[in-house]
């Protein structure tokens, strides 16, 4: 049945990418994604003056400075409630920070705010119902997972990006040149495995070998881990996998040509690179393997334990600040498989944490002032910015936050793995996949509906 229903996705496949290709510009740096998601206000610069609305303010507030936002946002919202909703509840950890800021203008300056944070990604159902209403109820939202933001909030028009005036200076560019969503920060979720036994894992290929069954959420309980895979199809990456397997002994390579060779003609039919074999055969063993858990927590949890050996998986590198030591747990149980001397491959995946003002923003001046704040000051992205593992989008921020909370140095000599080096090492050296909210959207029915169908691995068979 599988086979068949494969067979139906290839064939659709092939017909649409005879009226459209497929692709990405593929540069989805942090902080600088020149690549075109569509997610600007609607309008150039050439045609500004026709902006109304939303719109019309937010291209205002990008020309303004923080101080000038925050008189706006003191006007429009003195003794209102703000609004806001996100991925991560942290966001009303940085409310009362951002009040005492805009009360350093305005000693008199009074906000209440309510901040909601929907389970099992209802964010998209939520926001979709809000933008009904002539005025909405929320302001703003800080949202992850670039496949559905694009497809669901963008597109369609219900979620507006802007850019403030320091951080587009902070990266070298303007609002009006940039044209990718706005990045609050970078999140790693990054390959670890339990060192107390006799295990190693030396290249990415070694976590899909044969009896290895990683730790991970799963594709259908958190869809970045999707966004993760489907990313691997992109030359870029596809290519860190091949140069990866090319690493391999003659014995690891035996073992996988036979899978790269049967999606051989996967990878033509999906429309794929050069390398696009070597990235489906590594999606397809991961699949059929991981051990598919609940969440990063239990993971951080079973790894970290001296009995869990050799346990690999993939979770969300700042767990590990949350350990509890003892005589049987410790942070001294695992190694980030990147960090170890003669790493080959992929160390993980980054997604973001995006920042939009909503369509209807009943506050769109105190969003566009909180959202500034947030992303150009350290006090703003402190909430996130104190645990490792997750990295502004402001070069200028990310120094700051390293200088206050020195992250690299976080492990000492006894929890190396805690030693954080940082975005920069970790979209480089480290090999870290980085979403690509266009590419996501792009090859979402094609390669997202290629691994809906794989075969998934249940512990005990």
């Amino acid at each position: 049945m599988k086979k068949r229903l494969l067979s139906t996705i290839l064939s659709f496949t092939l017909v649409a990418s005879t009226f459209a290709g497929c692709g990405s510009s593929g540069n989805n740096n942090q902080g600088n994604n020149n690549s075109d998601p569509g997610s600007g206000n609607g309008a150039s610069s050439s045609d500004a003056s026709n902006l109304t609305g939303i719109d019309a303010i937010i291209k205002e507030a990008e020309g303004m400075s923080m101080e000038e936002l925050a008189k706006k946002a003191i006007e429009e919202s003195n003794g209102k409630t703000f609004y806001g909703v996100g991925n991560s509840s942290r966001g009303k950890n940085a409310l009362p920070s951002f009040i005492e800021y805009l009360q350093t203008i305005d000693p008199n300056y009074k906000l209440e705010f309510e901040w909601q944070q929907p389970k099992n990604n209802k964010i998209f159902e939520q926001l979709t119902s809000d933008s009904l209403k002539s005025e909405g109820t929320f302001a703003m939202t800080l949202i992850q997972d670039g496949n559905q933001i694009q497809t669901k909030m963008v597109d369609t028009g219900i979620l507006k990006t802007y850019i403030p005036k320091e951080w587009a200076e902070a990266n070298n560019t303007t609002a009006d040149a940039y044209t990718g969503f706005l990045p609050l920060q970078t999140l790693n979720k990054v390959f670890m495995y339990n060192n107390t036994g006799s295990a190693t894992y030396t290249n990415c290929w070694d976590f899909v070998y044969e009896g290895s069954h990683p730790l991970f959420m799963g594709v259908d309980s958190e869809i970045v881990g999707k966004n993760f895979l489907m990313m691997l199809t992109q030359d870029k990456y596809a290519t860190w996998l091949k140069e990866a397997y090319d690493a391999l002994d003659d014995t690891k390579k035996a073992y996988f040509d036979p899978t790269i060779k049967e999606m051989q003609a996967d990878a033509t039919d999906l429309g794929l690179g050069a390398n696009g074999a070597y990235a489906l055969a590594w999606i397809k063993l991961y699949v059929n393997n991981y051990n598919e858990q609940t969440d990063d927590g239990p993971i951080c949890n079973t790894l970290v334990d001296a009995s869990a050996k050799d346990q690999s998986g993939l979770l969300v590198y700042s767990k590990l600040r949350s350990v509890e030591e003892s005589s049987s747990v410790s942070v001294k149980n695992v190694n980030v498989a990147a960090y170890q001397d003669g790493y080959k491959g992929i160390g993980g995946y980054g997604y973001c944490h995006y920042l939009f003002v909503t369509k209807n923003s009943p506050l769109p001046w105190t969003a566009c002032a909180f959202i500034a704040y947030m992303t150009c000051t350290e006090k703003g992205f402190e909430p996130w910015g104190k645990d490792m593992g997750g990295y502004s989008s402001n070069p200028e921020v990310a120094k700051e936050i390293e200088a206050t909370f020195k992250h690299s140095e976080g492990g000492g000599t006894d929890f190396p793995a805690k030693n954080d080096r940082g975005f920069e090492w970790w979209s480089t050296t480290g090999e870290l996949v980085l979403e690509d909210p266009t590419y996501c959207s792009e090859v979402a029915f094609s390669v997202g509906s290629w691994i809906d169908v794989l075969d998934h691995y249940s512990a005990g068979e």
